[in-house]
């Protein structure tokens, strides 16, 4: 088991709705889980959420999952233009290798087709390549395929924690409402390892000291 894991994503709500049970789990096992996002996505706002409005709900939505406010990192970037900030994004990355050392890292999978999710992606395996583990969490809406190279077996109080954490973000279930589709697809997931929730990332390195 890592004894720290740091779980990275590209906007607030990417990482509670990709890989939130894992994270519950993680932590119920004695992992001590650190948690960094590179943007609020203040642009991408509802009409009638003022700004800074999901900086309320990221701290509510890890409250959930369980992970103390000092493990958060959260970065102000402005939304859907991380190519043009590639090297700034790595550096915040190396620092945070430097600061945490974890053993297991997880962020977006090579397939996804955001384009701020993708640079997250790339700079994360440029970043932490030569010292850790690296899982890439399967996107609902952004794969046009994935490798399902690795399944985490959840229970029922993992799935509910993680639509309890996903359901803090007002502003994101105004535009979607995708709680049983996450409910479904871990279900789905839960079947091809014969449990009943499981959700699944592409293996992007291995690590064994």
């Amino acid at each position: 088991m890592f004894d720290r894991v740091l779980v990275i994503g590209a906007h607030t709500d990417d990482i509670e709705m990709m890989c939130g049970g894992t994270i519950v789990k993680l932590i119920e096992l004695g992992c001590e889980v650190h948690y960094a996002t590179f943007s609020f996505a203040d642009k991408s706002l509802p009409e009638g959420f003022p700004e800074g409005t999901t900086r309320d709900e990221v701290a509510e939505a890890t409250d959930v999952l369980g992970i103390p406010m000092l493990n958060l990192n959260l970065y102000d970037y402005e939304v859907r233009v991380f190519p043009d900030l590639r090297q700034r994004i790595l550096e915040d990355l190396i620092r945070l290798k430097k600061e945490i050392q974890p053993g297991l890292v997880i962020t977006h999978n090579t397939g996804d087709t955001h384009q701020d999710h993708k640079v997250v992606s790339e700079e994360t395996f440029r970043a932490f390549k030569k010292t850790s583990t690296i899982w890439g969490y399967e996107s609902l809406y952004n794969n046009r395929s994935f490798d399902n190279d690795l399944f985490v077996h959840l229970n029922v109080v993992h799935i509910d924690k993680k639509i309890e954490a996903i359901s803090q973000y007002k502003s994101q279930i105004i535009k979607y409402d995708n709680r049983e589709a996450i409910r479904a697809l871990a279900q789905y997931r839960g079947a091809q390892t014969n449990t009943q929730f499981a959700e699944c990332f592409q293996v992007m390195r291995v690590i064994v000291p």
